[in-house]
């Protein structure tokens, strides 16, 4: 079995805030994957004491931990009970309402001899290939469709000068609409405290029979497709299967060094790649 990892964080002097985990239990029928991108809050108080990469490992744990000792759970279930057993610990110490509080992208996927399940909330990406060589990106995408007005307020930061202070009240107003909209009808969902969002996933299963490897990104990672234009998914993942993830970090990171990026000049990357 092939598996190979990489994570990075945004700089060298900054805590990684990705999560990325297998599990293979001792039983030998398959195992579990978790990769989890945890949310940097703006500037401001977020009712929490922790950091978001306390509050990764923790959940990213749970789900490593139940993904394989309770196969009669759906994912659904697990993602469920991971975000409830994560808000247990730290309820009576902070303020899980709050719209900052720690919370993650989630990509968990669980197989055995028959399938591969897997589950995708917010924006990190699961890409399966099929045993034709067809790759197949599981996408939550409602980061891309959210209300017109939010089209509105980037274009308005856009047309303003770089470094002036209109751009960069602009900016503050596109980031308080886009945050406005986490974890709220008619906008995008990660996982916070509340283990209801957990059905809200993107969901499904593929036969064995028909998976010849997959991979899967943070949005870091995935800035070669989305932000540099380098190619489609299934390019990516052929790059992962040639090169290997730190290569496609690696290329992310000098692609950052010579290209102006709108919001996050650098951002934490990890990819994980799998054929089992």
């Amino acid at each position: 079995m092939r598996i190979e990892l990489a994570t990075e964080p945004s700089a060298p002097d900054h805590l990684n805030e990705d999560f990325v985990s297998v599990t293979l239990p001792a039983s030998g029928q398959g195992g579990s994957l978790v990769l989890l991108d945890g949310v940097t809050p703006p500037q401001g108080p977020s009712g929490c004491e922790h950091s978001v990469p306390w509050f990764t490992a923790r959940l990213g744990g749970a789900l490593a931990e139940l993904s394989v000792s309770r196969e009669d759970l759906t994912l659904r279930e697990i993602l469920s009970l991971s975000i409830l057993r994560t808000a247990e610990v730290h309820r009576t110490s902070c303020d899980l309402s709050h719209p900052r509080t720690p919370q993650s992208t989630v990509v968990l996927a669980r197989w055995d001899d028959a399938a591969l399940e897997y589950l995708v909330l917010s924006d990190s990406v699961l890409l399966l290939e099929d045993s034709d060589g067809t790759v197949v990106p599981v996408l939550d995408d409602r980061l891309d469709r959210l209300p017109p007005h939010i089209d509105e307020l980037r274009a308005g930061v856009r047309a303003l000068p770089e470094g002036s202070p209109e751009r960069a009240a602009a900016a503050s107003a596109y980031v308080d609409g886009v945050e406005a909209l986490r974890n709220a009808p008619g906008g995008f969902f990660t996982a916070a405290a509340d283990p209801s969002v957990a059905g809200l996933a993107v969901t499904g299963s593929v036969p064995r029979a028909r998976l010849r490897a997959f991979a899967a990104v943070t949005d870091g990672a995935g800035r070669w497709v989305e932000v540099f234009s380098e190619g489609t998914w299934a390019d990516l993942f052929r790059l992962l299967r040639a090169k290997g993830p730190q290569s496609l970090v690696d290329q992310v990171r000098a692609m950052e060094a010579t290209t102006r990026v709108s919001g996050k000049q650098h951002d934490d990357a990890t990819a994980a790649l799998l054929e089992p």
